[in-house]
């Protein structure tokens, strides 16, 4: 396997390098930081994966995405989507704007049908969904344990604000992946 990786996070890319080459991988793999509408126009692959991508893209923006994605995929080839849904008769709430200010500036959940709809619309063919709702709300969990395992390390590193923060959204989506209200 050849493996690219691109992210808008600077850190995250940086992070990615250092592991890679720990791990002795850097003739396989690269991450770049990049965005992937900035790939060459003839880069093409056998398979893409979008982790935490979609829910920044905006249904507005469906039409363009997959279009672009569907150019860099080869005949043949492969997509997987791996976002955060909202149930389809979610509304807005003070959580929503919360989160929106917090924790995911730009961010817009849909639910899974407006998401498949625009795969759809851009000629995909959708050969599988799995929901992984529990399992999500799980690792959320987990998530809320590690963290506060490591509260003082985490506050060192970010503050108590931002600790606190992080905090109170993996807890409420624990929750929220439990109900049922969001879903992966």
């Amino acid at each position: 396997v050849r493996a690219l990786g691109v992210t808008l996070s600077r850190r995250q890319a940086e992070y990615a390098a250092e592991r890679i080459a720990r791990e002795g991988l850097g003739d396989r793999c690269r991450v770049e930081y990049r965005d992937f509408r900035d790939l060459p126009p003839d880069a093409h692959y056998d398979k893409i994966a979008a982790v935490g991508v979609i829910e920044h893209v905006g249904p507005a923006n469906y039409p363009a995405f997959f279009a672009r994605v569907r150019a860099l995929l080869a005949d043949g080839g492969l997509y997987l989507n791996h976002g955060i849904t909202h149930e389809f008769h979610w509304t807005r709430t003070s959580q929503t704007e919360f989160l929106e200010r917090h924790v995911f500036p730009n961010g817009e959940l849909t639910s899974l049908t407006e998401t498949l709809t625009g795969m759809e619309r851009a000629g995909w063919e959708i050969l599988d969904v799995e929901g992984l709702r529990l399992h999500y709300a799980r690792t959320c969990r987990q998530w809320v344990e590690r963290l506060r395992a490591r509260a003082d390390e985490a506050r060192a590193l970010v503050g108590e604000r931002i600790y606190r923060t992080w905090l109170l959204y993996l807890t409420c989506s624990a929750v929220s992946f439990e109900t049922g209200a969001i879903g992966l």
